[in-house]
């Protein structure tokens, strides 16, 4: 197994993508990638020769300033240890072409492209902490969505998403809330609720798509209004804001959401 560490001065995302991109030319091959980031001092770059040096690896570096490659590159070769430049030889070329000198600050394409990386964590923070999972994380929501099954958790979370809100949602099964849910402040918690009628209609229209009947209590009218009932005492428990989601597009409901918490 071989072992390679990325050495950035920013995340090591960009190096990350590179190196995988490379080594899926490798279908055989079995490699260890560990990211090595926020690299902007000499003792850091000793530290990181030494760790690859031990475990007899590669080291692959996209630092942009000129300083700490030719540090990196020193060091290394003084260590018998093998660094594959991702960035400076790209840097050296566009100042030819371009005429200009790189300003050499990591993490600048972050920091100009921050909403679009803050959406995307927010996506896949939301993907990941659908439907009660990874509930042990619930602290690192910005909201936290609770109702019965059906009720509009998913699409709604996806769409705060979307807007940069990292949501997490848990669904109210058996009328018994999860502990979990009583430990985060209620002001980003937020009660999702819809009319009977809605909701057995929204069940029904499931069971027909999954051709099969999920359970008798899933789509029986009065355990239902029970489920409904159960729920909103939880809000009580809680004292949480609620939305009532019915005949309401994601978008109307979400915003009820946001001035729910902004509340």
């Amino acid at each position: 197994m071989t072992s390679i560490f990325i050495v950035s001065g920013g995340t090591g995302f960009s190096g990350e993508q590179l190196l995988r991109t490379a080594l899926a030319q490798f279908p055989q091959a079995v490699a260890t990638v560990e990211i090595i980031a926020g690299v902007r001092r000499p003792e850091q770059l000793e530290n990181a020769v030494v760790r690859a040096a031990a475990a007899n690896g590669l080291i692959v570096h996209t630092l942009v300033d000129a300083e700490l490659r030719l540090a990196l590159e020193r060091l290394a070769r003084n260590g018998g240890v093998l660094a594959v430049d991702l960035m400076g030889p790209l840097l050296t070329q566009l100042q030819l072409v371009l005429g200009q000198e790189p300003v050499g600050r990591p993490g600048l394409y972050r920091e100009q492209n921050r909403a679009a990386f803050e959406r995307t964590e927010a996506i896949e923070f939301t993907l990941a902490h659908d439907d009660g999972r990874h509930i042990e994380n619930l602290r690192q929501a910005d909201i936290l969505l609770v109702g019965v099954s059906r009720v509009g958790k998913t699409p709604i979370s996806l769409y705060l998403a979307s807007l940069g809100w990292k949501v997490a949602n848990v669904p109210l099964v058996g009328g018994t809330p999860p502990p979990e849910l009583f430990q985060i402040h209620r002001r980003r918690v937020v009660g999702l609720t819809i009319e009977p009628d809605q909701l057995l209609a929204h069940r029904r229209w499931r069971e027909r798509r999954l051709k099969v009947s999920l359970s008798g209590s899933y789509s029986n009218p009065l355990k239902i209004r029970e489920e409904l009932d159960a729920a909103r005492r939880v809000f009580l428990q809680g004292g949480f804001a609620v939305v009532d989601i019915t005949h309401k597009p994601v978008e109307v409901s979400a915003r009820e959401i946001l001035e729910a918490v902004g509340r």
